[in-house]
């Protein structure tokens, strides 16, 4: 028995020397398995800041690792010195060379942990380095003597223009560098280059962060530094000089063989701004590319006005590239700018077709066909018509409601407009962001074959704009949407009798009101190590209608609701928060949080909210480890494979995520998930559909689930397999919801009614 435990020993040791990529080490060379660092200091310092410097400089960086294993090491072993095949070369390309110990330069790495250091303020310090090697490995000991950084103790100024030294000094409150703070050389920096822009903003054209001089006087009885700014003597006399926009050209049609964008036979003068005349190809007119260029004669030059010119231009759709060119006037005695801005259109029609198949964890399957036309600059003020065909196909597979499927299609018309259009002037803004406005008509056919027939038509006319690259407004003043259901099938009838609150919920298909959001989102910041997303979300529906019924003397209520076009409307508030936080390591690797609430109120004219308004839980982007809108409401359980399409909403809804996302190889990612919810109804459910919601009970009604994920992120497309299994339902007898007990993988019937495989595109949240 000995014997047997010592060969399965023997066979562990060669099996991880084989996987940790010793074996093949030239002769007398050992793997470099990284480095150590130890701080050392007299006095009370940041340990973790010094430490995290340091590793930023240690070179070179190890073979990867994973648990004592180098799988990128043991592909590039196993290709071998000179691969012949294709699989091998494949191999080698995708495996990791060994990094030995003796191309380590530990005195290199140490100077520039120094230089690092000194950077911040750590003038005096000095580090140390010992190589310790085993019998196939080496590590690199590296020892930092540190002290305290120097503190900034003031900033003086020697400008020697007055103009400049009057701009500086008018805006001295932002400066970053403030008395108190540690020496920080990337802070300097910053400075400079923020000095600069506020001068490109006066009119400095051609200045430059160079042309400024932060003298420090150190001292070091006290470790404090005194900074003063200056000019250099050797700055040109342009950079000292004010700009002013001269003459502002465009051409709409440009092209790289064009050589003079400018020429034209018969330009049209409009606002100041010179356009090709009727003998040239006039994209938009004179009057909308006017209102998106911030750049007018006579105007001092300003980066801020070139940067939300440009951004205005590429943001409209209508044109595949944008720039501007300067050119200084030499017939003037003053600084004066000509404007050349050039812009290349986009084709005036494109056509778009996309066809994927669709798999929901309900276990409904089917195939999605959209086909687009989107017409350019439509009326000739950069407008954008699009028609959009939608249609899909869903059938069940599996469960006890086979054969089981819908179809539907959906003609959908928009027009958007490059600007806010509404019946008085509005404040021209510096936000580089065009605002539009919208017009939508759809008209949407669902059929839930064994079930009804579902005709939506749909308009919405509403406004979109940005404040800045964070924050977004979307308005919509007029949101109506009118549903008819038809050919109302025998087994549907009955569900909906024995179910009141649902039999309504499909009545009031007349929804009109508004709805206003506002979307924060860091998301696209980039270095941020903390990114946070916050969307606000209201909506209201019926208050005019009601409002017109009162005034014309019929009161309403939801025991005698009032109708339109023989419909009863629905009278309706609502109001969601959906906040999410991510957190970005240095292993590229992400930490996401999500919390969503929402609730909504009918009153008056209705009693039940719409089934289109209400809200759900369970699913790929919901809670994971649940069926499709198959949580709650509260404490109800939802047979999906009974009830099919029909599950039950509720007017409150509750649910946080957690998931932590990591690299498993090249664009193959992973995730570790928890997720926690319901839905609650405000009242009593005459169908006995779980208990309303209470604050002393709602905590013990959340559904828990928790699972992993594989993930294929190629940027532009993200395939999502996320396998979750629940560990508490809400549904069952209280003190037996906590389910982690009954968790039991090798038998076939815990996972097939346990496990739970959701297939998305994109991310979750």
């Amino acid at each position: 028995m000995n014997n047997y435990k010592n060969i399965l020993r023997l066979l562990a040791c060669l099996f991880m020397a084989s996987c940790s990529g010793t074996r093949h080490l030239p002769y007398g060379e050992k793997l470099y398995v990284g480095a150590e660092i130890k701080i050392e200091s007299a006095e009370k310092i940041d340990k973790g800041a010094i430490k995290s410097a340091a590793e930023d400089v240690l070179r070179p960086k190890p073979n990867k690792s994973y648990f004592g294993m180098r799988p990128k090491l043991l592909l590039y072993n196993a290709a071998g010195d000179n691969p012949g095949s294709k699989f091998k070369k494949w191999l080698k390309r995708k495996g990791e060379a060994p990094v030995l110990i003796s191309s380590v330069k530990p005195g290199v790495t140490s100077a520039k942990i120094d230089a690092r250091l000194f950077n911040r303020g750590i003038f005096e310090s000095y580090t140390q380095s010992e190589i310790t090697e085993k019998e196939h490995t080496g590590k690199v000991h590296y020892t930092i003597h540190a002290h305290k950084p120097y503190t900034i103790k003031e900033m003086a100024f020697d400008i020697s223009d007055d103009s400049i030294r009057r701009f500086i000094l008018a805006e001295k409150d932002q400066s970053l560098i403030k008395p108190g703070q540690d020496y920080n050389l990337d802070l300097l920096k910053k400075e400079r280059i923020r000095i600069d822009a506020m001068l490109k903003n006066k009119g400095y054209f051609y200045f430059n962060p160079d042309y400024l001089l932060l003298k420090a006087d150190t001292s070091s009885l006290n470790r404090t530094v005194t900074f003063k700014l200056t000019l250099k003597d050797s700055i040109p006399s342009k950079a000292l000089k004010v700009y002013r926009i001269n003459n502002v050209f465009v051409n709409q049609n440009y092209s790289l063989n064009d050589r003079d964008s400018r020429n034209s036979n018969d330009p049209v003068l409009y606002e100041n701004i010179v356009f090709p005349g009727r003998g040239s190809q006039m994209s938009l007119k004179p009057k909308v590319i006017s209102q998106l260029i911030y750049l007018r004669k006579g105007e001092v030059f300003s980066r801020l006005n070139h940067t939300t010119t440009l951004n205005r231009l590429m943001s409209m759709g209508n044109f595949k590239l944008a720039q501007v060119n300067f050119s200084e006037n030499t017939d003037s005695a003053h600084g004066l700018l000509d404007v050349n801005i050039l812009m290349t259109p986009m084709p005036k029609y494109s056509f778009r077709a996309e066809i994927d198949v669709v798999t929901k964890s309900n276990n409904y399957t089917g195939p999605r066909l959209n086909l687009s036309i989107l017409s350019r600059n439509t009326f000739k003020g950069g407008e954008l018509l699009s028609f959009n065909l939608a249609g899909t196909y869903e059938s069940q597979f599996g469960g006890k409601a086979d054969n089981m499927y819908s179809y539907s299609y959906n003609p959908r018309f928009e027009l958007t407009f490059p600007r806010f259009l509404v019946p008085f002037n509005v404040k021209k803004t510096n936000s580089t962001f065009v605002p539009s406005t919208r017009f939508l008509f759809s008209y949407n056919f669902l059929k839930k074959v064994s079930y009804f027939d579902m005709r939506t038509l749909k308009f919405a006319f509403g406004y979109k704009w940005k404040e800045d690259i964070r924050k977004e407004h979307e308005l919509n003043p007029i949101d109506i949407s009118y549903s008819s259901i038809r050919n109302k099938s025998t087994e549907f009838s009955e569900l909906l009798e024995s179910n009141p609150l649902l039999k309504k919920s499909y009545e009031e298909q007349f929804i009109a009101g508004g709805s206003y959001s506002f979307t924060y989102n860091e998301q696209m910041i980039p270095g941020k190590r903390v990114q946070s997303f916050v969307q606000v979300k209201s909506e209201v529906a019926g208050n005019t209608l009601s409002l017109a019924n009162l005034i014309g003397g019929h009161p309403i209520s939801a025991e005698n609701p009032a109708k339109v076009a023989g419909s009863i409307y629905s009278q309706f508030a609502k109001v969601s928060i959906d906040s999410r936080l991510f957190y970005n390591f240095k292993s590229s690797n992400k930490m996401a949080l999500r919390v969503y609430a929402g609730v909504a109120r009918p009153y008056g004219n209705s009693s039940v909210l719409p089934y289109t308004k209400q809200f759900f839980s369970g699913g790929p982007n919901s809670i994971r480890a649940f069926q499709i809108n198959s949580v709650g409401p509260g404490n109800f359980f939802q047979d999906t494979d009974k009830q099919g399409f029909l599950q039950m909403g509720g007017d409150i809804k509750l649910e946080l995520n957690a998931e932590y996302r990591f690299t498993i190889f090249s664009y193959f990612k992973g995730a570790l998930f928890v997720d926690a919810g319901n839905v609650w109804l405000l009242k009593s459910n005459p169908a006995t559909a779980g208990n309303p919601f209470s604050v002393s009970e709602f905590a013990d009604q959340i559904a828990v689930g928790a699972g992993l994920g594989i993930r294929v992120d190629v940027s532009f497309f993200i395939l999502r397999f996320d396998l979750a299994m629940p560990l508490r339902k809400p549904w069952l007898e209280e003190n037996h919801r906590w389910v982690t007990n009954q968790i039991d993988f090798g038998s076939s019937i815990w996972r097939k009614d346990n496990l739970v495989l959701n297939v998305a595109i994109g991310y979750p949240f």
